[in-house]
């Protein structure tokens, strides 16, 4: 199904279902049940949004590169420039090629702060400020 561009993720055929019988699928998955594929969503010098077309005809916005983040402080919300990513809870290697997640923490102006949102789905980052 690579030719719509979509992700299959399913149960195995093979696995048991807990109580020692073996699962039977009744159907396939249509092709509305399909995922994405993954944004991986970079930290660049100046930011990149590919747009998507969601169900329905709305447009959905795929972060490819950014290079500031909203950080909440205890004074409020502040832009950040955003210098790399520090460590992620998805992929080891995702630190290392600075892919941002959510989750991930991140290296800013304001210092470490840990993502909130999930930035390729949404367009941008939304990150705390971590104290300590």
């Amino acid at each position: 199904m690579s030719q719509f561009g979509i992700q299959m993720h399913a149960r195995s055929n093979t696995k048991s279902t807990g109580n020692g019988k073996v699962l039977k699928k009744s159907r396939d998955k249509r092709r509305h049940e399909f995922g994405g594929y993954f944004a991986a969503t970079r930290v660049g010098d100046k930011k990149v949004v590919e747009k998507r077309r969601g169900r329905g005809g709305t447009v959905l916005p795929k972060l490819k590169r950014i290079d500031v983040a909203n950080v909440l402080t205890k004074q409020g919300y502040k832009k950040a420039k955003i210098s790399g990513v520090i460590e992620s809870k998805d992929n080891r290697n995702f630190a290392r090629l600075g892919i941002i997640t959510k989750g991930s923490v991140i290296q800013t102006e304001l210092g470490k702060a840990v993502v909130l949102n999930r930035p390729g789905r949404e367009g941008h980052v939304v990150a705390k400020l971590l104290e300590g």
